[in-house]
């Protein structure tokens, strides 16, 4: 009697905890189930604690077998199914997803060139000149790209997540702390973070711990101070033959494989399932991982590449085409704030600027020289990730907008 109950119980719970760890944090899972986020939030915080009741009820399990409890077949059954949902989702975020915030190493363009495409777009972060590109395919796995030199002296680090295909310069401290970043999960088609100092999840695209996240009657937004959140820094797109022409002795981030073999045989399996996904989240419309919170917006398809920006409580969007369209500039007001939306045809990137001279900008190129003055990036920007996941984030998001929302129509696509 006590043998079989022990059995029992702890092959319930170790398999309900181990299958509640694999559908919130395998990643994998989230191609064929709908998970909440209050879920993988819930689990993200309790990852440490679940790992061990789930070894508990299984050695309680394991216990209620030897004493003559259970069936054989069960039993096996049993374990080996624990241990996949345990090891797998392990195993996948902490050996698959392993960073590189403090320890990527960045190389000269004469080395980058035998590992990216000239045409590849690259996410660059910059500095007093010193500037550092990443590429989409060199990101897709480590999502944390940074080192001990920092940029120019400041500690920055790229942060990318390949499902939302946006990459974002952030200084890694909230109200003066030191956090200690880790990749865990993704919902809404954009990566949360977890800082291991406080356990506190972070929502790739905001920047913000959940614990410091408003709620309003638009869905969350980031709160009005800015020492709740990490410091964005500008960063921008441009092809990496363009980058070369702009910064020529600029550095670039590349992941190279690693010597243990088999590590390097795991990292090439890992590169392949990505790849595979993300290739089908850049062709098909529909979002590969169905875990939207909200309808999808058709004001544009749902893999359209937007440049967004957040200045208070405003968000807008511009695209590619529509700058075009506009003879590659626009003026527009977000938050109270005159910038300046440019395509600078000769580095193949589209900037957004700070305008505070007071007067409409007619002419302004890659660097921010305008007939205004030098112009300032903004730090907010979001360049070139898919709608569905802006529009996700940022619900009341104007699209396209050229001028304030208070005096004109809102434009659409």
């Amino acid at each position: 009697m006590l043998a079989n109950l022990l059995f029992y119980i702890g092959l319930a719970l170790s398999l309900g905890i181990g299958f509640v760890y694999f559908r919130d944090l395998g990643d994998i899972s989230q191609m064929v189930l709908k998970v909440k986020r209050e879920n993988t939030i819930r689990v993200l915080r309790n990852e440490n604690k679940l790992i061990l009741v789930g070894a508990a009820a299984t050695c309680v399990m394991i216990l209620g077998y030897a004493m003559g409890g259970g069936i054989g077949w069960v039993f096996w059954g049993a374990l080996v199914l624990t241990l996949f949902f345990f090891m797998f989702t392990y195993i996948w975020v902490h050996v698959g997803l392993r960073n590189q915030k403090d320890k990527a190493k960045y190389y000269s363009i004469k080395v980058a060139r035998d590992y990216i495409n000239p045409s590849a777009s690259v996410m660059v972060i910059e500095k007093n000149g010193h500037a550092r590109a990443h590429s989409d395919g060199q990101m897709m796995r480590p999502h944390l790209a940074g080192d001990e030199v920092g940029l120019d002296g400041e500690d920055v680090i790229l942060t990318y997540c390949a499902m939302a295909n946006l990459g974002v310069g952030y200084s890694p401290t909230i109200e003066g702390e030191k956090l200690n970043l880790t990749v865990m999960a993704q919902h809404g088609n954009n990566l949360i973070l977890r800082d291991d100092n406080t356990g506190e999840a972070i929502q790739h695209i905001y920047g913000v711990k959940d614990s410091d996240m408003e709620q309003g009657a638009k869905g969350p937004v980031c709160p009005l101070k800015p020492a709740l959140s990490m410091k964005p820094w500008p960063t921008f797109r441009m092809s990496f033959r363009a980058f070369q022409k702009a910064y020529p002795d600029g550095e670039v981030y590349l992941n190279m494989p690693p010597k243990n073999p088999i590590l390097r045989l795991f990292d090439m399996v890992m590169g392949i399932v990505f790849g595979w996904g993300i290739e089908r989240q850049h062709h098909e419309a529909a979002p590969v991982m169905d875990n939207m919170s909200r309808p999808l917006d058709n004001r544009l398809p749902t893999k359209t590449y937007v440049w967004g920006v957040t200045v208070e409580r405003d968000a807008t969007c511009w695209t590619e085409e529509f700058l075009f369209d506009h003879d590659n500039l626009v003026n527009a007001t977000v938050g109270g704030r005159n910038l300046v939306v440019n395509y600078d045809q000769k580095f193949e990137s589209l900037g957004v600027f700070y305008n505070d001279s007071g007067k409409p900008v007619t002419h302004c190129d890659f660097w921010g020289n305008s007939d205004q003055g030098k112009l300032e990036r903004v730090e907010t920007l979001r360049p070139g990730l898919f709608w569905h996941v802006w529009s996700e984030f940022f619900p009341a998001t104007d699209v396209n907008r050229i001028s304030d929302p208070a005096n004109i129509e809102k434009e659409v696509a």
